[in-house]
Parts: structure tokens; sequence; C-alpha cells
């Protein structure tokens, strides 16, 4: 519901851009690349696979790039005709020739692609890390490393190496890179992870989605930083299309869409525990097991890998935690929530989790219907552990000051304001510890994405 009243915002600028394109277009002149495409009615995309750029999942296609791009042939009002590669160098040289109109590789821009190709605005800057196994010896220099780097070919990581190894030649080096085809960045990461490769260099996005999945995975060092990502467009045609992705990227930052877009994707994993990742992935495999059974039976219209997150965050999967508070049992229920939800053993794991799932749901009803998903089930969680008073709370203090109390994504910002007396004794609630709630959803939402990776692979 969210996406749609967006999508409806981007619509209205993008009619305002058609109207001045087709007039422009009815005296006779010398057709524009953007005019082009929109005679044709399709742009033809570039790009590659993975978790960050653009892959079918169970609901259909999903990423951070296809959303992008679905979002500017909506702005266009055209279709998306997207082409993923396993090569960044086919890829790019079907850009050279014509074949496609925009590339979106999820990759950073270097300088010797800048001057094979132009680029639209940047919408992300990245750091870009040598990779290796926590547990091994660290790498302190990549002058003198005895194993090779192992990257994508045709990669800004490729060029970021050549460039760094060419500017600090040294007589005794004996660093070696190695390029391949047959394996994606994401790939290699997890090949560092199991050992069977010792280094790589990765961007910080796809580093951040793969260590939910191997935490062991280390940061050496940070070979560069603040590194743009942006679409690549053919160097030598004419200026519209550019022109058209710097208005696209102009509205969807005014209408705040790109905001929840990358909130979605990347906002709840850019801090990194290593303990706690590692801690979760072992439990995940081994004791969530015995509890399987019952996240799936009462799981109702909820997701049972949703419901086991929260357990997680909640006790560890340990049926007899016990909080300062004196909430207990694998939900953590309260006396009183506990008595609500005919729950006479809160240690008992079937009553918790079955008290638990019911409690969740009756939150989720309390949300108002037209707060869309995922916003309204984030929101929900945040009650589960504030209380839907202090959630109030928080949405009335995003309204005051600007925010749209129906996102997450603004919401969130709030919460750690319900600890802060200037705000706090403004609130019907008064004070909370808003700051654990948020922690407490972002925790969950790592754990989630985890188990639904761990449950695809057949790992639990």
């Amino acid at each position: 519901m969210q996406a749609q009243c967006y999508k409806k915002h981007i619509r209205t600028y993008a009619l305002i851009l058609l109207s001045i394109i087709s007039i422009s277009c009815s005296a006779p002149s010398v057709p524009t690349a953007l005019s082009q495409l929109l005679d044709r009615n399709s742009i033809k995309v570039g790009t590659v696979y993975g978790a960050g750029t653009f892959y079918n999942g169970a609901g259909g296609p999903q990423g951070f790039e296809y959303e992008l791009l679905a979002g500017f042939a909506d702005f266009l009002g055209v279709t998306l005709d997207l082409y993923p590669f396993y090569s960044y160098e086919v890829m790019l040289e079907q850009l050279e020739e014509g074949n496609l109109d925009i590339v979106a590789t999820g990759d950073a821009v270097t300088s010797d692609l800048q001057q094979r190709f132009a680029y639209g605005p940047a919408y992300q800057y990245v750091e870009q890390q040598l990779v290796f196994k926590a547990g091994t010896d660290r790498p302190r220099d990549i002058q003198t490393l005895s194993s090779p780097i192992v990257a994508v070919s045709g990669s800004s990581q490729v060029h970021i190496l050549n460039q760094l190894l060419a500017d600090q030649q040294k007589p005794d080096s004996q660093t070696a890179i190695v390029t391949t085809e047959d394996s994606d960045s994401e790939e290699l990461l997890q090949q560092v992870a199991l050992g069977d490769i010792d280094y790589t260099i990765a961007d910080s996005n796809r580093l951040a989605l793969q260590r939910r999945r191997y935490p062991s995975l280390a940061v050496a060092k940070t070979l560069q930083s603040e590194m743009p990502m942006a679409w690549a467009i053919p160097l030598n045609q004419d200026d519209s299309v550019k022109a058209a992705i710097i208005e696209y990227f102009g509205t969807v930052h005014q209408s705040g869409w790109f905001t929840v877009l990358e909130d979605k994707y990347f906002g709840h994993i850019r801090q990194f525990d290593y303990v706690d990742s590692r801690a979760f992935k072992n439990a995940a495999e081994s004791t969530l097991k015995q509890y399987l059974p019952l996240f799936k039976k009462y799981s109702g219209d909820l997701d049972w890998r949703l419901l086991a997150a929260m357990s997680y965050q909640e006790s560890h999967w340990e049926p007899n935690a016990v909080s300062r508070t004196g909430v207990r049992g694998l939900m953590m229920l309260t006396l009183d929530t506990a008595s609500d939800w005919d729950v006479s053993d809160r240690v008992d794991p079937e009553q918790s989790i079955r008290g638990g799932s019911r409690y969740f749901a009756s939150l989720l009803s309390r949300i108002p219907a037209r707060i869309g998903s995922p916003d309204r089930t984030w929101m929900a969680m945040a009650a589960y552990n504030i209380g839907m008073g202090h959630l109030e709370d928080a949405r009335v203090l995003t309204e005051r000051q600007g925010g749209n109390p129906d996102l997450w994504v603004d919401v969130k910002r709030r919460l750690p304001q319900l600890r802060q007396k200037k705000y706090y004794r403004t609130t019907r609630y008064g004070y909370a510890r808003g700051d654990e709630a948020l922690q407490y959803v972002e925790n969950i939402r790592r754990y989630y994405d985890s188990l639904v990776w761990l449950d695809e692979q057949d790992k639990i």
C-alpha cells in the first residue's frame, strides 16, 4: 500500500516530464535517445544476479536494483525489459554496442569505467574491503599476501586492485590477482567463509548481506571509501536519458520512496555483531529443530520464521529464560499477557509460543489498516517490546516533526526520543526504552532474513 502511494506520487512527476517531452518532440527534430525509448515503449536494462541486484524470489522478481529499475520504467510509462547477465564484461559490451539502454550492475563506479560510459547520479556510496576468514591470520599489507585475491572478472574490484598494486608496486611484491567468471561476488564471499579461498574484495553492501549468512567473514582492510553507485549509459549518446534518470532520482528522494527501499534491503544489516551472528546461526542449525513444529503449528497467518526470529530475540530459544523485569519463557510473556491469552505455564514451550503468536497477531490487527506491509509488521513488533501506547507516542512525535507516522523508516528514528525527557514529557504514556525497541526490531529482521536463507538451503 505504501509503495503504491509512492508510485502515484512519482507518476505525477513523470506525467509532467513526459508532457514536456511530447511538446518538444511534436516539432520536427532529430530523435533523442529518450524519445526513441518512449516510441519503443520499453527500456532495455542489463544487470547481474545477486541478493542486492536481482533475483527471482518466492513472491516474484526482487532486489534493490530491480525495484529501482521497475520504478524508473513506471516513471517513464514504459515496459521494463530486464536482461540478467552472468558476465560484467559481456553486459558492458552490450551497452557499448547499443543493445541496452542502461546497465545497473549494483557495482561501484571506477575511473576506468568513467572513460567508457556516462553515468546517472550516484544513489549510494560504498567501501571496497579486503575480506578474509575470521580466525585466520589477518593480512596487513596487500602487497605481501601469500595467497591470491580472487575477484569477479570485469568488476570494479578488479579495477581497484590493479590500480592499487600498480600505484604501490614493490620489488618484492608477491600478491597475485585471480579473476573468475565462474563465481559472482557473493559466491566468492561464501568461498572465503568456507575456507576454499583466502581473500576476496567486496563492497560494503554485498558484504553486509552475506555476513548474515556467513558471520565468519571479516574485514582485513578498507581499500577504498566513498565509491559511488550509479547506472551506466552509453558514452556518446545525447543527454536525454541521463536527464530522465536525474529527474527520477530527484522524485524518489523527494517522495521518500528511496529511503524506504534502502531501509528494506540494507537498513537492518549495517551493524554487524560477529559473536551474535555466529551464535544465532549455530542455534538455528541445532536448537531450533525441537521447537520448529510448534512455530509452524501456531504461526497462523504469520510466517513461522518471523515468529521463530522473535522468539530467538526474546529468549535465545531457552524455554526457562527470565528477564530482569520478570517476563518469562520462549516468547517472554508478562503475567498479564499470559493471563490474557490463556497461558497457565509461561515456561512451557507450546503454551508460550501459542500465547506469543496470538498476542503478536492481535497487535498486528490493531495497527491502522492504511499502513502497508512490511511497515505494519515492524510497528507491531516494536509494540510487542514496549507496548502499543508507546508506539503511538512515537508515531505522534513523528507527525509533529514532519515525518510520516505510517512509515517504519520515519517512526524508528523517533523511538529513541521516548527516552529523552524533552520529548517523552510531551507524550501521553511518557518514558519508554524506545532505543531498545528499535534495536529489538532490527535484530529480528536480521534473524528473520537469516532463517529464510537457511530454510531455503535446507539447513534447518
